[in-house]
């Protein structure tokens, strides 16, 4: 019983930070669209950017990860699956960004990597569902 109850708080974490970072990506889209021109400065480069399209994929991925979020926590599968699918569409947008924004796109990578395990290291028992007899380890026999 021990084991289901820390599994299931890795999973209600899993879906909290889901929310939070989806409405942290429903924020970033909007500012985005709102002023969509952008200067971003590495190293003696400079990029003048139009993020209207990110904005946009911004507040797609924010409301995926805000509705799969609410389902992980109400313990549904199927936003399992979809939370594990987004997550890791959203590591990979903030590897796009790594460069303009260091720091915050490593710990967003962070916090997805997070998200990804606690997501797909025994679900069911997280969820309080039986593993099938087959799945079960039985302890290796021994000859004598």
């Amino acid at each position: 019983m021990q084991t289901r109850s820390a599994w299931a708080g890795w999973v209600t974490f899993a879906g909290v930070m889901l929310l939070l970072t989806g409405i942290a990506n429903l924020i970033e889209g909007i500012v985005a669209l709102v002023n969509d021109d952008y200067v971003v400065m590495i190293e003696d480069v400079m990029y003048l950017v139009d993020i209207t399209g990110w904005g946009w994929l911004q507040i797609g991925l924010g409301t995926l990860l805000c509705a799969a979020g609410a389902g992980v926590l109400a313990g549904q599968t199927w936003a399992r699956i979809v939370a594990v699918i987004v997550a890791g569409v959203h590591m990979l947008a903030q590897i796009l960004w790594i460069g303009a924004f260091p720091i915050w796109s490593l710990l967003m990578v962070a916090l997805d990597v997070v998200v990804l395990y606690a997501l797909t290291a025994r679900w069911p028992e997280a969820v309080g569902e039986e593993e099938p007899v087959q799945a079960r380890r039985q302890p290796p026999v021994m000859a004598e």
